[in-house]
């Protein structure tokens, strides 16, 4: 390969061409790689260019907010043209805003510095210079970073991650009413057991996840603006005649967002926490969800649609492998590891303020990263399934011996109401039935040989396996 201008005399210890130095950028990890499509949503919301154009607004609005509630003698309202031109400094961030920012920080090695300096620049062209001392007016960095988190989380939830999540609920809610009367053989410890209806089971797992989603959405999203050590002490020795107190809930109320009245110089985080507890709660029940859809296409309830032209093994041309949720397991164990990793550190900080928060929320927007990808790939797998309803009939017709339970039950409650002959019944179906297979034919003989009313012994003849399924197409209606 011949060298570019960008790689001539750029190698590695080991001779060959660094990439790094390529003119394209190279993604060092996968959601900004191979994956990156399946995530781009998250971009508006988690990244650097998300947070710093979050912080933006806040500054913004703070000045705003000042100004409009004549908080600082000799500032007061800006006219409505004035308020509309810097909001555009927000509604109007691009990538020449990143990359000014970005000059900007490389001088002052400081972000939200950076940040103050960039709206600065802005205010002479809107008329007001004069408020230049006004932006970031009493703030310490977090105050402007924990209100800009908490919106940039709250946006990726409400408006990315919460929806892609419900959507795959309701894709699996449908296949439960669609499959609800699907008899189907269960297996409790892998082991034969009383037989259930794919839709009940599919349903379980849409309920499951349906809570922690309601969970999820009540979630309170705080936030404080008081300064350095959460007294504000600089803004009484400043203005002591305004209700500080009031100024920060109203304005803390009005980015939509919870007031938090008592902080150190940050706040606490205990919300994020929370949060990051109930996705990887979600995560893991998916994660189940994945491990069982993989078990039932391996010994063929579902038969997988073959997508045209991919290649399911370099060697074995037959095969298609359940990549989807395999791909998807693998991504919902990284996102709940960052998850826990975030809810412990976030939670504790040394006295009135240490960075290990600074550090760790930068990686909020990798662990939604992965939990959007694995939903996305559990949803594509699920339309590639097709319900083998032969499969799972036949199963059932060579498990007639889980019939013993109804058997056993019916001999109990014939016991209860005087017939005789009734006694020992889990010990007589245990006898005929525990460790071997019975087919329909000794099933029956069994059931004619017991002395039942009339009434038991011709509701046990008609039944089969595939009939004892209770009320389990009846259950799925509680997804309603």
């Amino acid at each position: 390969m011949p060298e570019t201008a960008a790689t001539a005399d750029t190698r590695t210890p080991s001779g060959r061409l660094a990439l790094a130095a390529s003119s394209e950028k190279i993604a060092l990890g996968p959601l900004d790689g191979r994956y990156q499509s399946a995530v781009a949503p998250l971009v508006d919301y988690l990244s650097e260019a998300a947070l710093n154009r979050d912080r933006v607004a806040v500054e913004v609005e703070w000045l705003i907010h000042l100004t409009s509630n004549n908080v600082l003698p000799g500032a007061g309202p800006l006219s409505p043209e004035q308020q509309d031109q810097l909001r555009d400094i927000v509604t109007e961030f691009d990538a020449a805003s990143v990359a000014e920012l970005a000059e900007i920080e490389a001088v002052t090695v400081h972000d939200v510095k950076a940040v103050e300096y960039y709206i600065g620049r802005r205010l002479p062209a809107i008329g007001i210079e004069n408020l230049t001392a006004m932006v970031h007016f009493g703030c310490t960095s977090e105050d402007i970073n924990n209100l800009s988190y908490a919106l940039g989380v709250k946006g990726a939830v409400e408006d990315v991650w919460l929806p892609a999540a419900r959507k795959l609920v309701a894709q699996i809610s449908t296949m439960a009413e669609e499959n609800r009367a699907v008899p189907m053989l269960s297996r409790t410890h892998g082991q034969p057991a009383t037989p259930t209806t794919l839709g009940k089971e599919l349903a379980v797992i849409a309920h499951r996840l349906t809570r922690q989603l309601d969970r999820i959405a009540k979630t309170e999203y705080l936030g404080k603006i008081n300064g350095a050590t959460g007294t504000y002490a600089a803004h009484v020795a400043s203005v002591p005649g305004a209700d500080w107190q009031q100024v920060s809930e109203s304005f803390v109320e009005g980015l939509g967002l919870t007031w938090n009245p008592l902080t150190t110089q940050i706040e606490s985080h205990d919300w994020q926490a929370e949060l990051y507890a109930d996705v990887a709660r979600f995560n893991r029940i998916l994660h189940n969800v994945c491990t069982d859809i993989w078990s039932y296409i391996s010994i063929g309830y579902f038969a997988q649609i073959p997508v045209a032209g991919a290649t399911g093994s370099s060697t074995m041309p037959h095969k298609v492998n359940p990549i989807r949720f395999e791909n998807a397991e693998a991504n919902l164990e990284i996102s709940s590891g960052l998850l826990d990793v975030l809810g412990s550190t976030l939670v504790t900080s040394r006295w009135q303020r240490d960075l290990t928060d600074s550090s760790s929320q930068r990686n909020i927007g990798v662990a939604f990263g992965h939990s959007l990808l694995a939903i996305s790939n559990v949803a594509k797998g699920l339309e590639r399934l097709d319900v083998a309803e032969d499969v799972l009939a036949a199963d059932l017709d060579t498990n007639w011996e889980v019939l013993g339970e109804a058997i056993q039950m019916v001999m109990r409650a014939e016991a209860i109401a005087g017939v005789e002959g009734m006694e020992n019944p889990y010990e007589r179906l245990k006898d005929l039935t525990r460790g071997q297979r019975v087919d329909a034919a000794r099933m029956q003989e069994f059931v004619q040989g017991l002395g039942l009313s009339p009434d038991a012994e011709a509701r046990l003849l008609a039944l089969t396996p595939g009939k004892y399924t209770g009320i389990a197409d009846q259950l799925v209606d509680h997804l309603k």
